[in-house]
């Protein structure tokens, strides 16, 4: 395992850390502690950290303009506004099923939103992976128990999602121009061995660096599926990395503390905490989420 430098962005512990993202045109990096309804935002340059209470369960945005994000949470979509955090409901989903929540997320190069929904007690197949396309809700994969690992190519052509219940990263063909696949999945990687894949991104090469929940690292992946680098991350639930900084050249690196008992906390001190791995790679910028046609 790699041991490359890394430090502290906001040693508060996340019940459930997840859903980063990163916003160049501010220098905010954004992530959620889904169990506890918390939305934070950091700005890289001064190190300042807010902490904002939601007020329901949540696990993703994007950015629609400089004023407005679109939040994934527990009962549908809303749109949140970025000077007072006021939130007003945009769509629902799933809000007629109690059982099920928001989970990993992410804004395909076209501005349409794949969505993951998933069972509160990651029940068997309760979940999907939805596309939010043109103000429309689609869905797109049934019968998933934990949706993560949601991102793409540079160029909309690829998609790549993991059910972490199975522990198989997915590859999909899209169209570039909507998002939407135009063929069945077939396996990328099968993992075998310690942890979970959990949340991915895709860096400016290509490559898909994976959290694998329970190893405490990142797995770094060729298109291909080719494991090329583990790097280590200081608590061992990690749970989703996104890359920041004005060039993009930081891994930011969620984490939990979720289903630990006092000795597994004792044992893993970092637990929950949020970090910056420098991993000599560039990410690319997100983009926004686009509403209507």
């Amino acid at each position: 395992m790699e041991q490359v430098p890394t430090s502290v962005l906001h040693a508060e512990r996340c019940h459930l850390g997840e859903g980063p993202t990163y916003d160049p045109l501010t220098d905010i990096a954004w992530w959620f502690d889904i169990r506890e309804g918390l939305l934070f935002e950091a700005t890289l340059s001064s190190g300042e950290v807010r902490r904002h209470v939601l007020g329901k369960m949540a696990s993703a945005l994007g950015r629609i303009d400089a004023a407005r994000q679109l939040i994934v949470a527990e009962d549908g979509l809303y749109i949140r506004d970025v000077t007072n955090g006021a939130l007003s409901l945009y769509l629902s989903l799933e809000a007629d099923n109690p059982a099920t929540r928001s989970n990993d997320s992410r804004v395909h190069p076209s501005g349409t939103f794949w969505i993951g929904t998933m069972g509160r007690k990651a029940e068997r197949e309760l979940g999907a992976i939805y596309a939010l396309h043109r103000g429309e809700i689609v869905r797109l994969f049934p019968n998933i128990t934990i949706p993560n690992a949601i991102c793409f190519s540079a160029d909309g052509a690829i998609g790549y999602f993991t059910d972490s219940a199975e522990n198989v990263l997915y590859r999909v063909e899209l169209n570039p121009d909507t998002g939407l696949p135009r063929s069945t999945p077939t396996v990328l990687v099968r993992h075998r061995g310690a942890g979970d894949l959990d949340g991915a991104v895709v860096d400016a090469e290509g490559r898909i660096w994976n959290a694998r929940w329970g190893a405490g690292c990142v797995d770094v992946y060729s298109p291909q599926g080719v494991h090329l680098r583990c790097v280590k991350v200081p608590a061992s639930q990690a749970s989703c990395p996104a890359f920041v900084g004005a060039d993009l050249s930081r891994l930011l690196v969620t984490s939990a503390w979720q289903d630990m008992d006092e000795a597994a906390k004792a044992a893993d001190p970092e637990h929950g905490r949020t970090f910056l791995l420098e991993v000599g790679a560039r990410g690319r910028a997100e983009p926004d989420v686009r509403l209507s046609s």
